[in-house]
């Protein structure tokens, strides 16, 4: 079981209202508990086996994120777009393009962005988190439409730093 299908449990779990989630397998062990708040969500991984050292994060309990506190990692776009820096969804949740309905989009096609102007908000788990620009530019493309869910690592806009 990798990381994304435990983050696709966790995600199931935490939307189904259930109160604790236990799987087996044959060298793996996961619960997922959701206390009485429905923001906590408590993870926790057993392998029976040995576990390489990259899988060794996993055994950690997730903490929320705050908002503010989800940085976005600027990589490099495909081939075809390679002048162009591709941001990535650091987290798992529902995309938002403007911080309420009557209020007006963050950034549109087009626009110049500076470093730390805010680019959307991702909710997960009743949190909604800012998503700031680590780059200068101009948006070109936005990849994701509004009120949809994203995944982690999901490219959600192509910036043109030049």
């Amino acid at each position: 079981m990798d990381l994304k299908e435990i983050q696709n449990l966790i995600k199931f779990v935490a939307k189904s209202g259930a109160s604790e989630v236990k799987l087996e397998m044959e060298d793996i062990k996961i619960t997922i508990r959701t206390g009485s708040d429905p923001d906590a969500v408590a993870v926790r991984y057993v392998s029976e086996s040995p576990v390489p050292q990259s899988t060794v994060a996993m055994t950690q309990e997730p903490h929320p994120i705050s908002e503010g506190q989800a940085p976005v990692a600027p990589v490099a776009a495909t081939e075809e777009n390679s002048k162009y820096i591709t941001i990535k969804s650091p987290i798992i949740g529902t995309f938002y393009r403007k911080p309420s309905p009557d209020k007006p989009l963050f950034v549109e096609v087009g626009q110049t962005i500076a470093e730390g102007d805010v680019l959307c908000i991702i909710e997960a788990m009743k949190l909604f988190n800012e998503i700031e620009s680590e780059v200068s530019g101009k948006v070109i493309k936005i990849l994701v439409d509004d009120s949809s869910p994203v995944e982690f690592d999901q490219p959600l806009f192509l910036v043109d730093p030049s």
